[in-house]
């Protein structure tokens, strides 16, 4: 296989999508097995109370990301931190996760190749790190997979508001928003997941058993279409943007606002990446 060299350090950090809706464990998986990626921390953070009671499922959270890299079988298991189940208060709160956060960005600082941390859930836990340590703000980007551009009225926002205002509002903090009118645009039909999961070895099976054994509230209908949103970043990180396109508000930090993605390109190199690995 041709070569190619590791280009960004990562913190990846998510929500239910790893105790819920499995496609946060596939932007994991692909995260994971992508050559240019480092990944040095993963943090899992709370769930919205839409969707049942939320004590313990950072936790659960956590224990699925590392059950999923211990499948995988890679060399260098980055650890992974559970966060808080309650939304951001405005104090600080020194989490397992947030603690994660500030290490690994302030491990990053002098390093040859940029930290992006890759937010695809409430912004939780880069609040409260963003609290404890207000300097590392300039140590890193953030790739969130949130917001929306028409309204605030979407999953990752609201389930913590308070956490997402006080991050966007960070005037050092470099940002790059993927929100729910580009995340969308990431979608694959449930006959292709189905079929390409259980194709693909150890981590397909794995993954394949994670969305056939999905437990989800009375009032949720399966179509023929499963969004795979949280894998909309790795066009920036383990891709490369170049058949994307971006608004741009600033640049000092950089502020991006993705408009499109390429969604048949991030799906078909998880699915070769996934093969390749069994």
């Amino acid at each position: 296989m041709i070569k190619v060299e590791p280009r960004c350090r990562l913190i990846l950090d998510n929500d239910n999508d790893w105790a819920g809706d499995p496609d946060g464990l596939i932007g994991l998986a692909h995260h994971a097995l992508s050559p240019v990626n480092r990944i040095i921390a993963v943090t899992s953070s709370l769930t919205n109370p839409m969707f049942g009671p939320p004590e313990g499922m950072a936790k659960e959270g956590a224990d699925l990301a590392e059950d999923l890299l211990r499948v995988l079988k890679l060399p260098e298991l980055a650890t992974v931190h559970a966060g808080p189940d309650a939304p951001f208060t405005g104090q600080p709160r020194s989490t397992a996760a947030a603690r994660a956060n500030v290490g690994a960005v302030r491990a990053g600082a002098d390093a040859d190749m940029p930290t992006v941390l890759v937010c695809a859930g409430p912004l939780t836990n880069v609040a409260d790190a963003l609290l404890l340590e207000p300097e590392i703000a300039v140590s890193f980007t953030l790739a969130w997979v949130g917001g929306a551009a028409v309204n605030e009225d979407e999953y990752n926002y609201y389930t913590d508001p308070a956490a997402a205002r006080f991050v966007l509002e960070n005037q050092q903090l470099a940002v790059w928003q993927f929100p729910l009118e580009t995340y969308r645009q990431v979608v694959i039909s449930v006959a292709e997941l189905d079929y390409s999961l259980k194709t693909a070895g150890a981590g397909g099976a794995w993954l394949w058993e994670r969305f056939n054994s999905l437990k989800v509230p009375d009032f949720v209908r399966f179509g023929p279409l499963w969004c795979l949103g949280d894998s909309a970043p790795l066009i920036v990180t383990g891709l490369a943007g170049v058949t994307s396109r971006f608004e741009e508000t600033g640049s000092s930090p950089s502020r991006r606002t993705y408009t499109s993605v390429d969604s048949r390109l991030i799906i078909a190199d998880f699915f070769a990446r996934l093969r390749l690995h069994s």
